[in-house]
């Protein structure tokens, strides 16, 4: 790819010490070079955020408002340009990258639109008490290669609005977009607003125990989660962190099996099932579970898998040869255990490419069930009783998101309110929306991400407690 990407640093894009090969999933080779920085570089950035900050949080909170949605109308005037960089990095297909792109936009704008106004919660006999909202300083970005755009701006959007700086580390395998997006913020933010390094996994542990580093927003798996947590504990850096899930989807024995099959097949399978919150295991009532099984392998088999940048593709790579490895080997465990319906073998091409892949039969304690595939793999399990499978649902290390099936809406409801997840959607999935908080429960996360709880993440709390003094 000819383009000359650099780490944006202090308002300067920047080249690395190295460079190293971004792959594209679906051909399994190099297309481009991406910039690595060193710690000296990172120290640069991190140094450059600190310097920016106190002058980026005078500035009247109209004006940084604006500044933010300059960043989103920029990225929208360039969003075809995006959308295929980030089909050739992530492998997604060519409409979901737009989608991505757009949703970006729309989080950008609507965190651009978002105040914290101080609380006023005693004003009585003489004594004013108000709490206000300070910004923490600067706040470091590390996000994954599934989501690399939005995720971004879920986290540069209120940290930029409350008054914080930011350097922002992309994951590895999908770095192009975030630099790409830092040419935007180059020419719209001050210098040292926001800064973008690069790295190779190196550089994680640096950036937690930084001691000039105020928060850290990571969005990634929960074995990566424990160890920022715990290296943000030497400076006691404020987190937010949210993480893995294993998403249930219950559904009921009141609805039209091939209509929720559909629905159930679509929240399993976009991006490839690359998505914190993609249905990850489906519970079927016993009487129509072989209908519901059926009808979800002739999806699975009617997809078209291919490179996304290709029309019609609607089932992209796996982004990386290290996820493609795990889902292969959770598959060929399954295979062992109970029935392979659709799928489950790799194309025999360049890529990562696995199809949909539909697996029924297995025990709650398969691997399939119980761990976190990400990947084009649904386990479908039989039920007979509401309250079981409420338990089961459950039995998980996991509570990020899940959705309950009904025509009932009043029951389906109910059984949601009995579902341990930070999110659960009835008859519906991924609805999410920028000014909706968004939390993970148990090992799934801490903190919010979205709406105003989210823009509050970002924030110290900081109460003035008055009264008059009194005359001697």
């Amino acid at each position: 790819m000819d383009h000359d990407f650099r780490m944006l640093i202090d308002g300067e894009l920047t080249p690395g010490v190295s460079q190293f090969d971004v792959v594209n999933p679906a051909t399994g080779a190099a297309f481009a070079q991406c910039p690595k920085a060193d710690e000296a570089l990172l120290d640069r950035a991190v140094a450059a955020a600190k310097r920016a900050q106190p002058g980026w949080a005078a500035t009247p909170v109209e004006t940084r408002a604006a500044l933010v949605n300059q960043l989103a109308d920029a990225l929208e005037a360039r969003i075809g340009e995006f959308a295929s960089l980030l089909t050739s990095e992530q492998g997604k297909p060519l409409d979901q990258a737009g989608y991505e792109i757009m949703g970006s936009v729309f989080t950008l704008r609507a965190f651009a639109a978002m105040r914290v106004e101080p609380k006023v919660l005693k004003d009585e006999g003489g004594n004013r008490v108000v709490e206000h909202r300070t910004p923490l300083g600067v706040v470091a970005s590390i996000t994954p290669w599934n989501f690399p755009v939005i995720l971004l701006m879920n986290k540069l959007g209120p940290a930029l609005v409350t008054g914080n700086c930011m350097v922002a580390k992309p994951a590895p395998t999908t770095p192009l977009t975030t630099l790409l997006f830092g040419e935007l913020a180059q020419a719209i933010l001050p210098p040292g607003v926001l800064n973008i390094v690069c790295d190779q996994n190196e550089l994680g542990a640096l950036i937690t125990g930084h001691p000039d580093i105020a928060k850290v927003a990571f969005t990634g798996s929960t074995a990566t989660g424990k160890k920022v947590m715990a290296s943000s504990a030497g400076t006691v850096k404020r987190v937010t962190l949210e993480l893995g899930g294993n998403d249930a989807a219950i559904v009921l024995d009141d609805v039209d099996a091939r209509q929720v099959a559909q629905k159930v097949y679509q929240g399993a399978m976009t991006n490839a099932g690359q998505i914190c919150i993609a249905i990850k295991r489906a519970y079927v009532p016993a009487p129509m579970y072989d209908e519901f099984c059926d009808e979800l392998a002739k999806l699975a088999n009617a997809a078209i898998v291919d490179d996304g940048s290709k029309q019609g593709t609607t089932i992209g790579p796996i982004q990386n040869q290290m996820q493609f490895d795990k889902v292969k080997a959770l598959i060929d465990d399954a295979r062992t255990r109970g029935t392979v319906l659709a799928g489950g073998d790799a194309l025999d091409r360049p890529g990562y490419f696995m199809p949909p892949t539909i697996v029924r039969d297995l025990d709650d304690d398969a691997p399939l069930v119980r761990e976190e595939q990400f990947g084009p793999v649904l386990p479908v399990l039989k039920y007979d009783d509401i309250d079981d499978v409420i338990a089961r649902a459950n039995d998980s290390d996991y509570g990020l998101g899940g959705t309950v099936w009904g025509k009932d809406l009043a029951r389906a409801t109910d059984v949601a309110m009995r579902i341990d997840s930070g999110t659960v959607w009835v008859n519906q999935h991924m609805a999410i929306d920028a000014n909706i908080p968004f939390r993970g429960v148990k090992q799934s996360g801490l903190g919010a991400e979205l709406g105003e709880a989210g823009l509050l993440e970002y924030t110290q709390a900081h109460i003035v407690n008055a009264i008059a003094l009194e005359d001697a």
